[in-house]
């Protein structure tokens, strides 16, 4: 039982990590059907993260009363609705709410794995939470290449046409195959309203938050749109692009599986630490044009960002699991939507030179503020 468990959570990630990918790969068909600008589209590409935020909170507390074998199905219904709204969309205002909807169908994807693993696993949870995630952005891998030749064959709206009809069976399946605890073991009880606030008032769980809003931010923004954009500015082909967006993703499969394995190690504070400093490193590296091992330091150091969400659970009880690792993902999922949209104004206005150098000013402003935590861990 608990593998089916555990593979059928990472099924719906799988999903969601597609869905948030594929615009990078779509970005030139997008602009060029619809006339969408350099800030249009990263703001309708970002409408994915800012509704996936924006139920964060509510979700946190749904999922520690109802748990995920409800609430995660439920919300994929929306995101289906959304994919076909996204696929058949004849203007820019039907596009931004078909991404919308599937940014808050998507939302308990990942929350709600990790809310039921947090029983399911409890002895190995940053190990199992992580493989989860490597796995599930294998979906981020399709996004690239394979996306890119799909495109070719069926069109971009076709691409969303038949994933409004798997995302809804990926539901029906998960609703029917998963627990939301082993056997034997009792839901928690409820905080109640006041669980919110005590989240609110830690101090350390504020930290992690706003490193996870630039470096989870930072990542996902890239991967998802950015750096797909940049390469085409710079001249490459799609499939040129895709190569390296499949770079960047198959980095970070490997990425999100040694995270976990490092942090249980090492402890998650120090490996955050160093991680985001080598994904600085990335940024660098890109701002020198130096796209191959830019798009690798990236990938495998920017999945790290994970461990935000395993730091989330090791500093709230048992019962704040849900409430306290949705704070943390509401920083990480609406930093991505600031930064995949800012990302856009500021290309537009300065260049790609001073967008990602602003993106790397505030990835070291963060390390500097979780600074003190790392010291109290160690």
């Amino acid at each position: 039982m608990a593998v089916r468990v555990f593979l059928l959570f990472t099924l719906g990630y799988f999903l969601s990590y597609f869905y948030r990918s594929a615009n990078a790969v779509l970005a030139k068909d997008l602009s060029q059907e619809l006339g969408l600008g350099p800030a249009e589209l990263g703001f309708m590409t970002s409408l994915f993260y800012l509704a996936f935020a924006s139920v964060q909170l509510p979700l946190g507390g749904l999922l520690d009363r109802l748990g995920p074998r409800l609430v995660t199905p439920s919300l994929l219904l929306v995101a289906a609705l959304g994919s076909l709204v996204f696929g058949l969309a004849q203007s820019f205002a039907l596009l931004a709410l078909g991404r919308a909807l599937i940014g808050v169908g998507m939302a308990a994807a990942l929350m709600g794995s990790m809310r039921a693993f947090s029983l399911w696993f409890p002895k190995n949870y940053a190990t199992v939470s992580t493989l989860l995630v490597g796995l599930g952005a294998t979906g981020g891998l399709l996004a690239a290449t394979p996306l890119a030749l799909l495109k070719e064959a069926v069109g971009w709206r076709g691409v969303f046409l038949l994933g409004a009809f798997v995302v809804a069976l990926v539901a029906l399946t998960l609703y029917l195959g998963v627990r939301n605890a082993p056997p034997g073991v009792a839901w928690p009880k409820d905080g109640g309203p006041g669980g919110l606030r005590e989240v609110l008032r830690n101090g350390k769980l504020l930290r992690v938050a706003f490193l996870a809003f630039a470096f989870a931010g930072g990542f996902l923004s890239l991967q998802t749109l950015w750096a797909g954009a940049y390469a085409y500015h710079l001249g490459l082909e799609a499939l040129e692009v895709g190569n390296l967006l499949f770079l960047y993703s198959g980095l970070a499969v490997l990425g999100f599986l040694a995270s976990g394995y490092l942090a249980d190690r090492l402890g998650t504070a120090r490996v955050l630490l160093a991680s985001a400093l080598l994904f600085a490193l990335g940024l660098l590296l890109l701002l020198l044009k130096l796209l191959a091992p830019a798009y690798a330091l990236l990938g495998f150091f920017g999945a790290f960002n994970i461990l935000t969400l395993t730091q989330a659970r090791e500093l709230v009880a048992v019962h704040l699991v849900g409430r306290g690792t949705t704070l943390v993902n509401l920083f990480g999922i609406g930093g991505t939507f600031l930064l995949q949209w800012g990302l856009g104004v500021a290309v537009g206005a300065l260049g790609y030179a001073l967008a990602f150098g602003g993106l790397l000013a505030l990835l070291l402003l963060a390390l500097i503020l979780y600074l003190p935590l790392l010291q109290r861990s160690g």
